[in-house]
């Protein structure tokens, strides 16, 4: 289940603090709590992906997006993302959520998030979202020029690069019945 109660609770606390800019890193303190819980008593992995979701609403609200979209009556997508899981994040474990928007291609914002306890991080994802108008992907760069910034986006990073090209050559549809559809 959705956790509403977070979200309503994130916003509204968001929504007091200063400003920040476009590209820099929000942190969103957080604890583990019962219901984020799998079976082995860590929080579960889809957890870590609605959390990331909440992480991403909260940078909007402070950079501004956030007000931007309800202007424009524009919507979020995540087209596409990759997680690397690498320790666990316990019941009643107090954690930092990052997130920071890396830049964007022709078609699609790249955000990455990651969750660290102390020093260790414990999972790092990287996103592909967009805008939508109407049903449809915004261009990007009304986007950006919507939110006051024109200038084109900083050079994406090699890996994000080499992420989004290795995904463009993942077949889709996806195989069924044991056969490719490329």
């Amino acid at each position: 289940m959705y956790p509403f109660l977070r979200f309503a609770a994130v916003t509204l606390s968001e929504r007091r603090k200063p400003r920040l800019g476009l590209f820099d890193t929000h942190v969103l303190p957080m604890r583990c709590l019962p219901n984020d819980l799998d079976g082995f008593l860590e929080m579960n992995n889809g957890r870590i992906l609605t959390l990331f979701d909440l992480g991403r609403f909260a940078m909007a609200i402070r950079v501004g997006l956030w007000d931007v979209l309800q202007r424009e009556r524009w919507g979020l997508v995540v087209a596409g993302s990759s997680v690397r899981y690498r320790a666990r994040i316990t019941g009643f474990q107090r954690f930092e959520m990052r997130t920071r928007l890396v830049g964007w291609d022709a078609r699609f914002f790249y955000i990455e998030q990651a969750m660290w306890r102390g020093e260790t991080c414990c999972n790092h994802a990287l996103l592909r979202t967009g805008v939508t108008e109407k049903g449809r992907l915004a261009p990007v760069e009304a986007v950006a020029r919507a939110m006051d910034h024109p200038d084109p986006s900083p050079a994406l990073p090699g890996w994000v690069h080499a992420w989004a090209n290795a995904d463009a050559e993942r077949p889709w549809p996806p195989m069924q019945d044991g056969a490719s559809s490329r």
